[in-house]
């Protein structure tokens, strides 16, 4: 696409300039801003940095959740040739340093006084952060730190020097070329040092274009940004796919208001990781498991027609007309009222991506009439590398490559991509960079997998995770951890899981039951519980997972690849996996090595035979207190089954 992100700003501003360009929600009250007027705050606002001293190819640090403001502060920024950065609203403030020092950072907005404290905290370790600006002034009236001040301030330099120069902002805004850096996001580092992703205009744009191609995606969509806009996937889906189509972006009030704004707005383009579609599913059962007996056996009746007929409808084939008939029946019964409870009334396309999702949690929201897809992307690609058409949604493959991509699978099973997505380099790391993109443009994403008979592709683990197990009955057999782990997290009770077996006789695991979908179990059951660390060990808790995990074991002797990955032990650990402990990256991701040191003598426990292990965790609260739990952990053995001949 040749334009950038201002120049498609002032072109939705020109065209529509009434028209609402997002809304924000505050004190309960939805308000709107104008393309028009959301222009003229990022005009005011570039003017304001451009005082400040903030110079074409420099960064600039954005941390915040969702607001208008921090949108405008990104816009503002690239109007003038600056780079944002987005970092994560809930990293701790050690986590902001090496991308401040990195990228050489002197300015910073953020977004409340909590933000404001973390880059004052870290202030010392950098010297060069000279100026902060702040949104919501709550809490810092009486803060005196030298080049502390409020975006009002700013916006009122601004305004004044706009006037006195009213052909400035856009002069700049033409010096920009779409083969200019646009942003540049930090990868999570599951191992080491997080590396800076750089996407120029072209390369964001480019995707941004090419998924809202594919799903027909107009001005008309509604979309709901509740994610951190530090990920990628948040910033393509309400940052640049915002400005390629025009649609409205509409900014929660608060993590904890969500779910209510979910059902105000009704979006129709929406996007979650599968562990937000797990939590409404959970929330659906819990609640349905306290209603009446009559209203439990009808939602049951309905559901197992929904499970028979909604997938096919969805992807058009044929249904009789009499299936047909009680789906309309329970679609008002039933279906509609649940998408509405759900806040999906409206949705036309919805993804997850990020993590496998459960076949019958993926199942579950295509029968109930809820076009829920699968992706494929990451930070390197601009997200957009593979996406499932809307006929062709299935929860074991990521879907088809759209245009502009070529997929190729090396000697040794890793995907390689080639698209006009591309990262253009890993921020000062041209080793990084040479490691991942070859002289002819193929990107090694690490991931191993394969494209079906129909085209599709199927993701199997990371490349470097793929191991094997050696001695016992199992040797030489492949090992596929994640693979192992998303089997399990797709049972309810279950919210992370980490499994070992690489180079060792049998595969061991580590789980983290989900504390409101066991917790409610435990209740009905009249079991009693102080907590999360004294409901994971009741003897009752262990039984329940040992039959989700010889579940599993059962589907895994049918694969004749991962049969011997069955799980022959497994520990309910005492303490939730938390990114603040380290133990989880900010997106979820489970940091596997990392787990095995901090954890080594419960690793030990396991592979030694040992029926129970004491363990003591040091861990950080919110408010950057810590504290330290301990328990003794009970370790279980599990059933495993012979591998299935396939048939002759």
């Amino acid at each position: 696409m040749e334009t950038t992100f201002p120049r498609l700003l002032l072109q939705h501003a020109a065209q529509r300039p009434a028209a609402a360009a997002m809304r924000e929600k505050e004190y309960g009250i939805w308000q709107s801003l104008s393309w028009q007027a959301m222009a003229q705050m990022v005009e005011q606002l570039a003017c304001g940095l451009h005082q400040a001293g903030l110079a074409r190819g420099e960064h600039i640090v954005v941390v915040g959740t969702n607001r208008p403001r921090l949108y405008a502060t990104m816009l503002a920024a690239q109007s003038l040739g600056a780079i944002p950065i987005p970092l994560y609203q809930d990293a701790v403030a050690a986590e902001c340093v090496f991308p401040i020092n990195n990228a050489d950072v002197r300015f910073a907005f953020a977004e409340d006084q909590e933000q404001v404290d973390k880059l004052l905290e870290v202030r010392s370790q950098c010297p060069q952060l000279v100026a902060l600006w702040y949104d919501d002034p709550r809490g810092l009236r009486n803060y005196s730190e030298p080049g502390l001040s409020s975006v009002d301030a700013l916006l009122e330099q601004g305004r004044r020097f706009a006037a006195a120069q009213p052909g400035f902002f856009r002069a700049e805004v033409e010096k920009a070329s779409p083969d200019d850096v646009a942003a540049m996001f930090f990868t999570s580092g599951t191992t080491g040092n997080a590396k800076g992703v750089v996407h120029t205009h072209r390369t964001l744009l480019d995707r941004a274009e090419a998924g809202a191609r594919f799903d027909k995606l107009t001005d008309k969509e509604e979309v709901l940004a509740y994610l951190p806009p530090a990920w990628i996937g948040q910033n393509i889906f309400s940052y640049a796919q915002w400005l390629a189509c025009g649609y409205i972006v509409n900014c929660p009030e608060s993590a904890a208001t969500v779910m209510i704004d979910l059902k105000e707005i009704g979006p129709t383009y929406y996007f979650a990781p599968p562990r937000i579609f797990e939590g409404l599913l959970t929330t659906v059962m819990i609640r349905m498991e306290d209603a009446s007996a009559v209203k439990r056996k009808l939602f049951q009746a309905f559901m197992d027609l929904a499970r028979r007929v909604g997938p096919a409808l969805m992807d058009h084939k044929p249904v009789s007309a009499w299936d047909r008939l009680k789906y309309a029946i329970g679609n008002i019964a039933v279906y509609a009222p649940l998408r509405n409870n759900l806040g999906f009334s409206r949705v036309r396309v919805a993804y997850t991506a990020g993590e496998a999702i459960g076949p019958d949690l993926f199942s579950f929201y295509r029968s109930i009439g809820i076009n829920l897809k699968q992706l494929y992307g990451s930070t390197e690609t601009a997200v957009f590398v593979c996406l499932q058409p809307d006929d062709q949604a299935r929860s074991d493959t990521v879907g088809v490559p759209i245009s502009g991509v070529e997929i190729r699978v090396a000697d040794n099973g890793e995907i390689l991509v080639r698209s006009p997505g591309l990262l253009k380099e890993y921020y000062k790391n041209p080793q990084a960079t040479a490691e991942v993109l070859t002289a002819d443009g193929w990107y090694h994403t690490s991931d191993a997998g394969f494209l079906d008979a129909h085209g599709h592709l199927k993701i199997i683990d990371r490349v470097k995770d793929v191991g094997r197990i050696v001695g016992g009955a199992n040797d030489g057999a492949m090992f596929a951890p994640k693979y192992v782990e998303n089997k399990l997290k797709f049972f309810p009770y279950i919210k992370e899981v980490v499994a070992y077996g690489d180079k060792r006789d049998r595969v061991c695991v580590m789980i983290n039951i989900d504390f409101d979908a066991v917790g409610n179990w435990a209740e009905r059951r009249n079991l009693p519980y102080s907590g999360y660390t004294d409901l994971a060990q009741k003897p009752e808790v262990y039984a329940l997972i040992a039959d989700c995990v010889e579940k599993v074991n059962a589907d895994l002797a049918s694969d004749a690849l991962l049969a011997g990955s069955q799980i022959s032990r497994f520990l309910i650990l005492h303490k939730e996996l938390d990114a603040d402990d380290g133990e989880l990256t900010r997106t979820n991701k489970v940091r596997r090595g990392f787990i095995a040191d901090k954890y080594q003598v419960l690793v030990d426990a396991l592979y030694g035979g040992k029926n129970e292990q004491y363990v003591e965790t040091q861990v950080r609260f919110e408010d950057g207190r810590t504290g330290s739990v301990s328990a003794t952990l009970k370790i279980a053995d599990t059933r495993t089954f012979a591998p299935v001949k396939a048939a002759a």
